[in-house]
């Protein structure tokens, strides 16, 4: 019985896909959900351009190297607009022909239409899911749970060692990334590691940043995706300033898992956006996720309305704006760092805190929650990695929406940015100042994570 059988056959949402057997050396399968989608081929050319660590060291007897997968799904609901089937159509076509013209000799490209789904199911979850489980039952049937799942989007664009950078990863070639606090353990001594160092991951963020100028797309387009960005890049270091230990991009385009995680945690959720976030979460709190920086994914800029929320929606909206992107406060993220220093003693998480970080507590039940981790815990490591449970990712977002309607309202993206930096760095040694200029803040944000 494979790794994988249990949770397919308790939670898989279709029969396997592909006829054809896994390579014996199969590592890595990317996986690539299509809707409605007419640039196809540039995210295909990437990923051919990819090596697939052919001589390297200890890969293969014969020097040939590992093999990877791309797994692709062109889906729609069978109600969609016949505009969105006709496209659907013509892109699977298109893509055979690109598969057939374009033999690999250590990838094999794969290209499945599915019309079935409901409007219940249909999304970027759904499709996601499906290949993410169809990636584990071809691991399954090789009996190699440490294989890897990288997804991916259709607009995005790869570097030419994205598949040897994510292999090299999750064999331990990588650094852990973190806020600098891990959950078994208070501050980790400025190692950057987290707290199983050493170890091989369970899964990772990849390094991704955004083209802000070109021809491709007009000049509104790269100012929204500049601050855009920026806020991604904002929010992710205003956690990591908090102490939060398990603070990482949680992007759809530039992710990887292990098999067996990716089974063990039940898979891939069904949203129709946000996906990515919530899979992520559960997979980073076990304590083994990390960055993978060796390599970088080009995520596209377009404007869309394809899901509810996100990159797409955010650029479309403020293209078509001259209003500036407004983001979180940065004081509510002090508030928390203040009470996260105090993660390794009970008693001084007590409190009392000031407003409204106070009310926010005890409207969430905090001290019955403490008290309870307190009772369960036998040790420190045990208290710290039940608190770090209890306050969530989701838990954070939940206060900063709470002190937004009491005293804290959202700031412009740049003086927010800016602000930031200052509380960080308040000597002004390490960071240095640019002022306003956005794509500036964005370069010193996009090196922060590079640390």
């Amino acid at each position: 019985m494979g790794f994988a059988d249990a949770y397919l056959l308790k939670a898989g949402l279709r029969e396997a896909l592909i006829e054809p057997e896994p390579h014996p050396r199969l590592q890595i399968s990317v996986i690539l959900p299509v809707y409605n989608e007419s640039g196809l081929e540039r995210c295909l050319d990437s990923l051919f351009q990819c090596t697939c660590g052919a001589g390297r060291e200890g890969t293969d007897p014969d020097g040939s190297g590992f093999r990877a997968e791309v797994l692709i799904l062109i889906n729609a609901p069978s109600d969609a607009p016949p505009a969105v089937l006709e496209q659907n159509q013509a892109t699977l076509e298109a893509t055979r022909a690109w598969i057939v013209a374009h033999p690999h000799p250590c990838i094999a490209f794969f290209v499945r239409l599915d019309h079935s789904f409901s409007r219940k199911e249909a999304g970027v979850g759904s499709a996601r899911k499906i290949l993410m489980d169809e990636a584990s039952r071809r691991f399954s049937a090789l009996g190699r749970p440490e294989g890897i799942i990288a997804s991916m989007d259709a607009d995005a664009l790869v570097r030419p060692n994205y598949l040897e950078a994510l292999v090299t990863h999750f064999e331990g070639g990588g650094p852990w990334s973190g806020s600098g606090r891990g959950p078994e353990s208070g501050p980790w001594s400025g190692s950057g590691r987290g707290p199983e160092s050493g170890s091989e991951p369970e899964g990772c963020s990849i390094r991704f940043e955004h083209p802000l100028e070109g021809e491709e797309f007009p000049p509104a387009v790269y100012r929204a995706i500049t601050q855009y960005e920026l806020h991604l890049r904002y929010y992710l270091q205003s956690v990591r300033f908090t102490g939060y230990p398990f603070a990482y991009h949680t992007v759809g385009s530039s992710f990887a898992v292990r098999s067996d995680i990716y089974c063990m945690e039940g898979g891939m959720n069904r949203r129709q956006g946000g996906e990515d976030f919530y899979f992520i979460q559960k997979v980073a709190r076990r304590g083994r996720f990390s960055q993978c920086n060796t390599t970088c994914i080009t995520p596209s800029p377009r404007p869309s309305d394809r899901v509810p929320f996100g990159t797409g929606p955010a650029v479309r909206r403020l293209s078509l704006s001259e209003e500036p992107l407004m983001t979180y406060n940065p004081d509510p993220f002090v508030m928390l760092s203040r009470l996260f220093d105090e993660s390794g003693s009970p008693e001084k998480l007590a409190g009392p805190w000031p407003e409204p970080l106070g009310s926010f507590l005890e409207e969430q039940g905090f001290e019955g929650a403490l008290s309870e981790i307190r009772h369960n815990s036998a040790s420190a490591p045990a208290f710290r990695k039940r608190f770090w449970r209890w306050f969530s990712m989701f838990r954070i977002m939940k206060f900063l929406h709470y002190a937004r309607e009491r005293g804290y309202p959202d700031l412009e993206i740049g003086p927010a940015a800016s602000e930031l930096l200052q509380k960080m760095d308040p000597e002004g040694r390490g960071i240095p100042s640019v002022g306003p200029d956005l794509r500036k803040l964005l370069q010193i944000y996009r090196m922060l994570d590079l640390r």
